[in-house]
């Protein structure tokens, strides 16, 4: 791995791991990227052909004693990567993520201060690389029926899962996930809600429980997300040095649900009678008693009865 200050006799060793379907991911792109990087490292280059590949190359890259792992792809490429890495947990000894963005949000890297469009984002880099310059972060963890996953900003269920599944399926009929086919999905996903049926139970540390839930969004920074370029903020005291966030509301009528969605976007702290909402918090559990769409960093998991997310501190060095 690569250490703060220390001088190496021997070349860093990096992998580039591509995922060629992301949104802002072009071939002319990646061979830049390729050999700009490649003149201050030792590198390897990967492109991702199925989903998972990029976990199977972090996870081997965990064990084969390379440096740096540097995903290229969207939220989704970088939360693969993630998973790989801390397979077996986090350890001292794993190689350090760097990101060069390439996807339509890229809400892990605008969090971390990181350049969201690639070629300054590959400057950044290589000038962290050349520095020895990094920074440990904290992370969510899911663990459900399913297992464990990790998350590198955001995880929730209810409506964003619902709005994640129905992207997830537009991306697969050839559709570009752009933020006004967001907005429309959210918009349709809201008019779906079964609003008079709260399906979930939030359980936090110290005894705390709340009934008649029926969103819960889990933030393990800020923002949560973005709209275009527009930081969408939930949790605005959350960080990566803290624990997790969560906003969850136990009244989706359209007067609550438009009040609060201004206040995330004017940036304004989120307020109100049904609002349950803290940003600093170890551990949550959340039950359901009927299955809900649970997503993590934009990726749609399924359904889920109960979920357990437990925040994770300097889990993992990223390169800034």
């Amino acid at each position: 791995m690569l250490v703060p200050g220390v001088a190496y006799a021997r070349p860093v060793r990096a992998l580039l791991v591509v995922n060629p379907q992301a949104t802002a991911t072009t071939p002319a792109g990646r061979d830049v990227l390729a050999h700009a990087l490649a003149s201050a490292v030792e590198l390897d280059v990967l492109e991702t052909s199925y989903r998972g590949h990029a976990a199977d190359a972090g996870r081997e890259a965990a064990g084969a004693g390379i440096d740096l792992v540097v995903a290229h792809g969207g939220d989704g490429t970088v939360n693969e990567v993630v998973n790989g890495l801390l397979a077996e947990g986090p350890r001292p000894d794993l190689p350090m993520l760097g990101v060069v963005p390439g996807g339509s949000a890229n809400v892990f890297a605008g969090a971390l201060g990181l350049p969201r469009e690639p070629v300054e984002a590959t400057h950044r880099l290589l000038r962290a690389v050349e520095e020895r310059s990094s920074r440990r972060v904290g992370l969510g963890r899911v663990a459900d029926s399913a297992g464990e996953r990790w998350f590198t900003f955001n995880a929730g269920l209810g409506w964003d899962a619902d709005v994640v599944e129905r992207m997830e399926q537009a991306r697969a009929r050839g559709r570009e996930a752009t933020p006004s086919r967001y907005a429309r999905i959210a918009a349709s996903c809201f008019f779906r809600l079964d609003r008079r049926n709260p399906r979930l139970t939030v359980e936090l540390p110290g005894g705390e429980t709340v009934d008649g839930v029926h969103l819960a969004f889990v933030s393990n920074t800020d923002p949560w997300s973005y709209l275009g370029g527009r930081p969408l903020r939930l949790n605005p005291s959350c960080s990566f040095d803290r624990g997790l966030g969560i906003f969850a509301l136990r009244n989706v009528r359209m007067a609550t649900v438009l009040r609060h969605l201004g206040q995330v976007i004017r940036g304004v702290e989120p307020r109100g009678s049904h609002l349950l909402r803290s940003d600093d918090v170890e551990k949550i559990r959340v039950t359901c008693s009927e299955p809900v769409r649970l997503q993590v960093d934009g990726d749609h998991l399924g359904e889920r009865t109960a979920v357990e997310f437990t925040a994770v501190p300097s889990a993992v060095q990223v390169a800034v």
